[in-house]
């Protein structure tokens, strides 16, 4: 048997590391090739990894909540196979050529694509001591210099098994201040205590406590919630961003709803004000195609894009998501309704692959389903607009030269006062409430 252990592969989009939510598989479970094993969660999205051998689980490196680089091991495996040469054969070649077989035979690892080479194999890599479990580098980590040793790569922060990362954290002790004396510099709990024993007791606070609950709770920053921060803070102070505003009767929209609902060919899609305000939105953005654009800085441009990639904003338990729906311009109402339906349920699920949650050229944030009237939404970094759309009210509005009961709404258009003009972006969302106050204006928009 073999060890090889599995390290965080890269997750594309750029991203560095991720958060270990669950494990699937515990030590001494057997698994097959491609058998989910683990979740973690990105800056973006939940990701489920697939085992890339058959074999055992013969360690687990990290425990549930820990932030993991890409790169650094995550589990070991014993699988089937041909035992490491001995250290003292002469046969070095021979065995740098059964390691570049062994690596043509390895399993892909499903969803993450094949290894990159030019020479149609994986290049030959530096090989650790005996002493040191084989560590399976992903793609992004190549790139290293070829005299680092493998091991060395993965370990930016101190090694220690679960129990004994939680044991430090129980007493406060910071792993990166502990020296290792178990193998390959692991730290040991008597490493714990040993440290614990040498460290200066705490000072007594100055004031006991006085209740039992805690004066504040603090939440650690990451995942989703660092991602959104950080994309605002970008969005806030990287453009100069204007809001207007418009209150509309709605009223023939939402009866236009209940009549399409009840025809055959929308009762599987059964269409709401969300999708319609969509439809209208792509439809409005052919008079006035610069909300659909994006300022390139180093290039000194405006890059306007003729597809509409519209980006839906939704409310998880894990934070705010703002999955795409691609070329939403050439769907039909019935398919716009479809995809904005699952992409809200798949976002919720905590299913939505990172390259969903990229390229959008223009956002729609509904606010409404907060029971919330209107707001100044941030606009999504890298596009031009964003549109909010509030709570539909049943109120007296002036109808036909009288005060009548209508279905009431109010719209929000954040632009960049750098692409869009005040004009531009008061004229797209008048062409935007235009549809919905009167969904047969359609036919006068060029």
């Amino acid at each position: 048997m073999a060890v090889k252990d599995f390290a965080l592969p890269d997750l594309g989009e750029g991203l560095t590391e991720s958060e270990l939510v669950s494990w699937h598989v515990a030590v001494g479970d057997t698994v097959q090739l491609n058998q989910i094993i683990a979740e973690v969660e990105t800056a973006k999205a939940l990701v489920e990894l697939p085992a890339p051998y058959e074999g055992t689980v013969s360690r687990l490196y990290v425990e549930p909540g820990v932030t993991v680089s890409v790169g650094e091991p995550l589990v070991a495996f014993e699988v089937a196979g041909t035992p490491e040469p001995d250290a003292e054969s002469d046969s070095t070649a021979d065995a740098a050529d059964a390691a570049d077989a062994e690596e043509v035979r390895e399993p892909m690892l499903v969803g993450y694509g094949a290894r990159p080479d030019a020479r149609g194999r994986p290049a030959r890599r530096p090989r650790p001591g005996l002493t040191a479990p084989v560590v399976r580098e992903p793609a992004v980590a190549a790139a290293a210099p070829a005299s680092a040793p493998v091991a060395a790569e993965v370990q930016e922060r101190p090694r220690a098994t679960p129990p004994v990362r939680k044991l430090a954290r129980e007493r406060g002790i910071d792993l990166a201040a502990v020296a290792g004396t178990g193998e390959r510099g692991l730290v040991t709990r008597a490493d714990l205590d040993a440290y614990a024993a040498q460290a200066p007791a705490p000072e007594a606070p100055a004031t006991p406590a006085t209740r039992g609950d805690a004066e504040e709770i603090r939440i650690p920053i990451r995942g989703v919630r660092k991602a959104t921060a950080d994309a605002m803070v970008r969005s806030a102070f990287g453009a100069p961003q204007a809001t207007v505003f418009l209150t509309i009767d709605v009223t023939p929209t939402n009866e236009l709803i209940e009549r399409l609902r009840a025809r055959p060919e929308f009762a599987e899609s059964r269409p709401g004000l969300l999708a319609v305000v969509a439809k209208a939105l792509c439809l409005a953005v052919r008079r006035t195609p610069e909300v659909n654009s994006r300022w390139d800085d180093a290039a000194q441009e405006i890059v306007q894009t003729r597809a509409i990639h519209l980006g839906i904003a939704a409310a998880t338990p894990r934070g705010l998501l703002v999955p795409v729906v691609r070329d939403a311009d050439a769907l039909s109402l019935a398919g716009l309704s479809g995809a904005i339906r699952e992409l809200a349920v798949t976002a919720r699920s905590g299913k939505t692959p990172p390259g969903a949650l990229t390229g959008g050229t223009i956002t729609i944030t509904n606010v409404g389903v907060f029971g919330v009237d209107a707001g100044t939404p941030i606009l999504t970094p890298g596009e031009a607009a964003i549109l909010a759309v509030g709570a539909v009210r049943r109120q007296p509005w002036e109808h036909q030269g009288g005060i009548a009961l209508r279905d009431v709404l109010t719209l929000a258009l954040t632009f960049d006062h750098r692409i869009v003009d005040g004009e531009q972006g008061s004229r797209f969302l008048a062409d935007i409430g235009g549809i919905l106050a009167d969904p047969a204006s359609v036919l006068t928009l060029v």
